[in-house]
């Protein structure tokens, strides 16, 4: 294998840029989830569900068999076929809408703590964020890993890029994390996007196929006008008022 093959190259570029966006909502969920530790278990609990991430999608990449058979119906419902990769979009999709649902409800019911702090911690284990975010790993890994079958045959090329892109994940986390707890109409903004991520999860395990380019172009415009009103509050609160 010529690593300096411009194919192979090409490949790995737009698998890793297409691994990144695609693991955005990974990074949004882990990011609410570890705020709910204790600031010195914050950045461990992101780089071990990341680094979990990681693993999930190259051995899913590795067991391609396996991810072929998940596309094969095993039981059909009024004439609708369901296979097993249907099964688990439609049950991550509906774990994530109540996942962030719950965080929304709590937000309003006024249950807003300082991160890190000892109130926003209780009840809640390092152990137990870690396996809700292993938990969404393999619903939002399968996506991934069918994109990248779909980009290139090339096993290596594939694991490497998908290396690279959580690597670049892993260095944007923490600052990620520390801006939408900085921000609580951010960390609004995006429990929402989890809700219309769940949302289009179902819709896949049910077979109705929606455009992630309108799913994306939501989500970016909606970023575009939380940015103008976060400008906004800073002028405002600078001219003191």
């Amino acid at each position: 294998m010529n690593l300096l093959d411009p194919e192979l190259i090409i490949a790995f570029l737009t698998l890793a840029a297409l691994e990144i966006v695609l693991g955005i909502d990974n990074i949004i969920f882990l990011s609410i989830m570890a705020a709910k530790l204790p600031l010195h278990q914050q950045a461990r609990a992101r780089t071990i569900g990341l680094a979990g991430a990681m693993l999930t999608r190259i051995a899913l990449l590795v067991s391609l068999n396996w991810i072929a058979k998940l596309t094969a119906d095993l039981f059909t419902v009024f004439g609708m076929g369901f296979s097993g990769r249907d099964l688990i979009l439609f049950g991550g999709g509906l774990f994530l809408i109540w996942k962030a649902g719950k965080e929304i409800v709590d937000m309003l019911r006024g249950a807003l703590h300082e991160p890190g702090s000892t109130a926003a911690a209780v009840g809640v284990s390092f152990v137990g964020v870690i396996v809700q975010i292993m938990i969404l790993d393999i619903v939002f890994s399968l996506d991934s890993v069918i994109t990248a079958i779909g980009m290139t045959s090339n096993l290596p090329v594939m694991i490497a890029a998908i290396v690279s892109a959580v690597i670049a994940m892993m260095f944007f986390s923490g600052p990620l994390s520390r801006f939408v707890d900085a921000n609580p109409t951010v960390k609004m903004l995006a429990l929402a996007f989890l809700v219309l991520i769940g949302a289009v999860l179902i819709a896949e395990g049910l077979d109705v196929h929606i455009s992630k380019a309108y799913v994306y172009f939501a989500m970016g415009f909606s970023v575009a006008v939380e940015i103008l009103n976060l400008r906004l509050r800073k002028r405002l609160a600078a001219a003191g008022h």
